[in-house]
């Protein structure tokens, strides 16, 4: 019988969807060292500020903290190290000339282990104004002023 695959959340980037719309998602692998498997199992991981650059026809995340696993010792890695994403030659390839003519960027979404692999969700973003995130914080307000409403209505 085939196993079901759970998908377990470790990490969001939730300023990724503050400064940016996404306009499409990849699932990506990661090359990750055992002790950097091992921290993140514990969660110690920030994908903060990270982003993904394109290196002689591969694919890397830029800025994620893996923080130093404690009993590594000497097999653990630097904590910013660049890691590398598992993709298809295709995917890359599409995904490099899309970043680079419309001008958008590649940014890791979340962070998760699908079975026992961990995955990053990669989104194809592009950049928010100023305006754009006023009015998402407006919009934001508004949808938790009515609820606010609507659940002191309910109760009085």
């Amino acid at each position: 019988m085939a196993e079901k695959e759970t998908k377990k959340l470790i990490a969001q980037n939730k300023k990724a969807f503050h400064d940016y719309f996404v306009e499409d998602r990849y699932e990506a692998g990661i090359a990750l060292f055992g002790t950097e498997v091992k921290s993140i199992r514990r969660g110690g991981v920030n994908l903060k500020d990270s982003y993904c650059s394109f290196k002689n026809g591969e694919v890397f995340v830029v800025g994620m903290h893996i923080s130093p696993f404690e009993e590594g010792n000497r097999f653990n890695q630097n904590p910013l190290r660049e890691k590398k994403l598992l993709l298809h030659r295709r995917e890359i390839m599409k995904l490099m000339g899309v970043t680079q003519q419309k001008g958008l960027t590649l940014v890791p979404l979340s962070l998760y282990f699908s079975g026992s692999h961990v995955k990053v969700e990669l989104g194809l973003c592009r950049g928010k104004k100023l305006y754009d995130k006023r009015e998402s914080n407006a919009k934001r307000e508004a949808e938790r002023e009515m609820e606010r409403r609507k659940k002191n209505g309910s109760d009085e």
